[in-house]
């Protein structure tokens, strides 16, 4: 069965597309070189639309081998007939395939079975036909050794009642229908837990539609539930469940209508609603799992591509109080030259600190200053800038700098260092490359996202693994200085062929050309045709191989270059040139116009890096929380975006919160929708919780609101913050009364 045109039709792609996207994953192609090196057979589909087909025939693939399981299985029972056959044929869900095969599914001994056992099927049957029966009579006629009285046989031909409204695929349709309409999340806090589980304040009383409560919320329900501080329910109101239920199977003034009435309440309160319950918190949670990991991506995937410094000579230092400050000089290449201690905090060592800041300097020719911005790192900032250098200073984002210092692959580049100096080498190199750096620590302690530790952690390392290699493979790696952990996440590569490359490498000094890929052990056509593109060599053989024009396609650009009269360096980067060729001269069976149109697009910026330049960052001068006032307005940096707000570095040790609600004067769901990882903003300060370590802000009311239309239309969006203006809008009262609303005390 071909999945194509189902997938087609969900994403709204054309069937050629997505059939061609299959053919290319079954031949090994990885997404990051689908989408870059095969636009022509795929109609440029993207990274997204890719890794989307990938994920849909992979769900389709598990919905078919378990059809194929349920249909083995009843046909095994002697219980197949064309009409369960139809039914399976028209599910579109796996809920719905479970629904069908729920009678027949292997199950522990029920009440219903018992009753059955007990000969009490015909009764239960007397009573679903509802007829003007005798009833106290009829059941008399079923007491025997197991069965000892009328109302025992009445109670056992309710037990199968019950079981058959369960198993009635039709009546589970129905109901999780309503369940999706009108069932509520609800939660209650435990009897004396009030104390322990504080931190669920919030949901002590708590209820929320399931079709508008948003991720974080599900998340932080299940993790109390789990932790044993609340209790949960997810349901629609029991009157309307059992109205829908007795519809289909009470009609007119049958004399069985009390007992079907108790059959069905036992039913759903016994068997339905715990089932569906159990569906639907399952759902609920994988929904919340996927959006908390999509957000913890998103993030990452701006981290990574963070803007870089370059290859600049870096004093870094890992800032300290009581221990020193750790100092390492690298070169160009991130190379460690030297390393020294510091003390910054005590007076009367301060003029020692300056002098060996200063010889370091000179002596290594440095060219900037990183610094990591945990704690001690404001004040190190300052004594570093009373020193007037003349040099560029930054705080740089020493998150999981401390989980790479004690990992194996630190111990590894710097077996004779301690964890002090592989710190500051992560914290200098960050700043030279963010990426390169990065990609050697697990993404989960890297610090952004929500609720990392509560969703399913097989998704989200296979979201994060996909993301790092999105972003490698998005920017290129250097053949020459690429570390194995960085060169492992280029397309087609993986650990094992990294190792082999940085071996291969170490023995010939350097690869001048991308061919020499193919002298790497282990290293054969498929590989090289999937990585080549990604990988680049500066100064090398071939002006192209410092290009992300792949391989397979020189033979074009050096027949564009022969067509003008020129060499191929000289048709790189020359516009002049790159002007005059027409693409559809070019065009051939394995070669077509979108692929064209990126050659010549790379002509024109060979190995454009398409991160940001970097820009320095001026905090305000307060450098506790203790030194942050509500009203006042300062600078910040957006360093984590959850769905609930956007966490901002003002340069004291604790991040503060701008609820989503504070963002923007339009009304947003996401943060994501108007802020970036990394973006400058102007907030100001509306609660400031010592105690709890809180900083509640605001981005809008730092802003002016835009002025409504005429007739009351939507407001515009706002493309980025303005520069601090006069304070507008509610008082400071009116502002904290607004978000204590919003998210509590």
């Amino acid at each position: 069965m071909s999945f194509a045109p189902l997938i087609a039709a969900k994403l709204n792609v054309r069937v050629v597309q997505v059939e061609a996207v299959l053919a290319l994953f079954e031949e090994n192609a990885t997404i990051p070189f689908i989408a870059r090196y095969r636009k022509d057979k795929t109609g440029g589909l993207d990274e997204v639309q890719i890794q989307q087909i990938q994920d849909e025939a992979k769900q389709l693939k598990e919905f078919t081998e378990r059809k194929t399981f349920i249909e083995k299985a009843i046909t095994e029972q002697g219980k197949m007939t064309d009409a369960i056959q139809a039914k399976l044929d028209k599910a579109l869900t796996i809920a719905e395939l479970e629904d069908i095969y729920l009678p027949y599914k292997p199950k522990r001994k029920t009440k219903a079975q018992t009753a059955r056992e007990n000969g009490l099927e015909p009764l239960a049957q007397a009573m679903l036909a509802n007829q003007q029966d005798d009833v106290p009579a009829l059941a008399a006629t079923f007491i025997n050794d197991k069965v000892l009285t009328a109302e025992d046989a009445l109670q056992g031909a309710r037990d199968i009642v019950a079981e058959t409204v369960n198993e009635d695929a039709q009546v589970r349709a129905r109901l999780r229908k309503l369940f999706e309409d009108t069932a509520t999340m609800q939660s209650k806090v435990l009897a004396d837990k009030e104390t322990e589980g504080v931190k669920y304040k919030d949901y002590f009383d708590f209820s929320e539609p399931i079709h508008k409560i948003p991720s974080h919320r599900i998340l932080a329900i299940l993790r109390g539930f789990l932790e044993g501080v609340l209790r949960m329910s997810i349901a629609p109101l029991e009157e309307d469940a059992l109205v829908l239920l007795e519809k289909d199977y009470i009609s007119g003034l049958g004399a069985w209508n009390e007992h079907l009435k108790k059959a069905i309440r036992d039913a759903y309160r016994r068997l339905l609603q715990p089932s569906l319950e159990s569906e639907f918190r399952s759902a609920l949670k994988q929904k919340a799992d996927e959006e908390a990991i999509h957000v913890f991506a998103e993030n990452l995937r701006q981290l990574l591509l963070s803007a870089p410094l370059g290859s600049k000579r870096i004093l870094a230092i890992d800032p300290g109080y009581r221990t020193g400050c750790k100092v390492v000089c690298l070169d160009e290449k991130g190379e460690l030259k030297a390393t020294d201690l510091i003390f910054v905090h005590e007076k009367n060592r301060m003029h020692e600190a300056e002098q060996i800041v200063r010889h370091l300097i000179q002596k290594h020719h440095i060219q900037a200053i990183a610094i990591g911005d945990g704690t001690a790192g404001r004040e190190t900032e300052q004594f570093i800038k009373q020193l007037q250098l003349g040099l560029p200073i930054f705080l740089v984002n020493e998150d999981g700098a401390s989980v790479y210092s004690a990992s194996e692959t630190a111990r590894e580049e710097f077996p004779d260092q301690d964890v002090t100096v592989r710190g500051s080498v992560s914290i200098g190199r960050r700043l030279m490359d963010p990426l390169a750096e990065l990609v050697k620590i697990d993404p989960k302690s890297i610090g952004v996202g929500q609720y990392q530790h509560d969703v399913n952690q097989f998704r989200l390392k296979e979201k994060l693994d996909q993301t790092v290699v999105s972003c490698v493979n998005a920017v290129g790696v250097n053949l020459n200085t690429a570390s194995k952990h960085l060169l492992s996440y280029v397309s087609g590569i993986g650990g094992s062929l990294a190792d082999n490359i940085v071996r291969y490498r170490q023995e010939i000094g350097r690869f001048s050309n991308r061919n020499q890929l193919l002298k790497v052990p282990r290293l054969g056509g498929k590989a090289f045709e999937q990585c080549a593109g990604f990988l680049r060599i500066k100064e090398g053989d071939n002006p192209l191989d410092a290009s992300a024009v792949h391989p397979e396609a020189y033979a074009v650009v050096e027949q564009m270059a022969g067509d003008l009269g020129v060499e191929v360096a000289a048709l790189v980067g020359n516009e002049t040139l790159i002007k005059n060729i027409d693409t559809r001269k070019y065009v051939s069976e394995t070669m077509g116009e979108l692929s064209l149109k990126d050659i010549l697009n790379e002509l024109r910026k060979p190995g454009l890096d398409p991160r940001s330049e970097i820009e320095q960052f001026e905090f305000a001068a307060i450098y506790k929380i203790e030194d942050v006032q509500v009203g006042m307005v300062v600078p910040g940096m957006v360093t984590n975006l959850t769905r609930f707000g956007a966490f901002i570095d003002i340069g004291v040790k604790q991040d503060g919160l701008v609820h989503v609600s504070e963002i923007a004067h339009q009304y947003i769901t996401d943060p994501g929708e108007v802020l970036k990882l990394g973006q400058k903003v102007q907030v100001k300060v509306l609660e400031v919780d010592i105690p709890r370590k809180r900083i509640a802000l605001s981005i809008k009311q730092t802003e002016t609101a835009p002025a409504r239309k005429a007739g009351g239309g939507p407001r515009p969006q706002q493309a980025a913050v303005k520069k601090e203006q006069d304070l507008t809008g509610m008082s400071v009262q009116d502002a904290l009364s607004a978000l204590k609303k919003k998210f509590g005390k």
